[in-house]
């Protein structure tokens, strides 16, 4: 772990980021890494290094705040670090919950925050049980439809736990996309069907289903319809922008 920490910082400094903020970014895909989350892991640190290369991530700015009404404050993340970002909201959250009871904090405007877990984990280990979750691009076609309009967002519960913290951590997808990745780099094939193929036929080929980009909704209509309402939440907590825009 602490060989893979080491070298995912020495890359992101290579990159550009700060010192303090390649250390923190560095160790949070080393987390997920280790925790086999692989796909939010060691996979996408290429393509988050190519993220702050091409300028798609500025790693020289910081959240800032656009709106508080107490417990509920709003922040834009100027196309930050969407790990730093999500990481500092979360730890926002927590202070607000600690004045009011409950805290809540909308975040616009960052970039991917790899594995939505680890700020629910993050909430728990400050002894707080949180819900966070994000709307995304355009992933998934609604429920009964062929073509893409909702997002697979990805939905966090966490509850802290002495023994070890409790957490929920899915997309609405049956599969998000990352696993689809890992699973067809490992040439293996899913338990139960995760979408469709070109034909519209149900298929438990992963490749299949990232080349139709056609995965089935958890639950079928109750997870599309759920994907549309978490959209919906976080684009009015955030003052952000939709799936749709």
């Amino acid at each position: 772990f602490d060989d893979l920490k080491a070298e995912f910082t020495r890359v992101l400094l290579g990159a550009g980021l700060p010192q303090e903020k390649a250390e923190i970014t560095g160790s949070l895909f080393a987390e997920n890494t280790r925790d086999g989350v692989y796909s939010h892991g060691l996979n996408r640190f290429p393509g988050f290094v190519e993220g702050v290369k091409s300028g798609k991530v500025n790693p020289n700015v910081d959240p800032l705040l656009v709106s508080a009404y107490g417990a509920l404050e709003q922040w834009d993340g100027n196309r930050g670090i969407g790990l730093l970002n999500a990481e500092f909201a979360m730890g926002r959250a927590v202070e607000l919950a600690r004045e009011h009871a409950l805290g809540c904090v909308g975040l616009r405007n960052t970039n991917h925050w790899m594995r939505p877990g680890a700020f629910g984990l993050q909430a728990a280990d400050a002894g707080c049980i949180s819900i966070c979750w994000t709307n995304t691009t355009i992933l998934m076609p609604p429920w009964g439809a062929s073509d893409k309009r909702i997002g697979n967002n990805p939905m966090v519960v966490c509850v802290p736990r002495k023994e070890g913290h409790v957490l929920l951590d899915m997309a609405m997808s049956q599969y998000s996309n990352g696993k689809l990745e890992v699973l067809k780099r490992s040439g293996e094939k899913l338990s139960i069907p995760g979408g469709y193929d070109r034909d519209g036929n149900l298929t438990t080929d992963p490749a299949a289903i990232l080349e139709s980009r056609r995965p089935l909704p958890v639950g079928c209509w109750k997870g599309s319809g759920l994907a549309l309402m978490l959209d919906l939440m976080a684009t009015v907590v955030s003052g952000g922008d939709s799936t749709a825009t």
